[in-house]
């Protein structure tokens, strides 16, 4: 997606893990997903440049699509779509 698109996306769940640390932010988003409908959207905000390679990762562990990333000031939005 481009990040035009990113931006636009409306997420049913958006998860603050800015200021933690790994694995913070996926424990964050393990915890968040569950609130999210199969095919819906998880935006997870991180300042960890970490969970940039950790996310996709552990989104293609889990059976998700990760969508992409944004960078914003001071933090990054990512975002998964939950697929099971």
């Amino acid at each position: 997606m481009t990040p035009e698109e990113l931006k636009a996306i409306k997420a049913q769940k958006v998860v603050d893990a800015r200021g933690t640390s790994c694995p913070g932010p996926i424990l964050a988003a393990k915890k968040g997903i569950v609130e999210v409908k199969p095919g819906e959207i998880m935006e997870v905000m991180a300042t960890d440049t970490g969970t940039q390679k950790d996310l996709p990762a552990w989104s293609k562990k889990m059976g998700h699509e990760f969508l992409g990333v944004v960078e914003e000031a001071g933090y990054w939005k990512l975002f998964v779509k939950r697929l099971k």
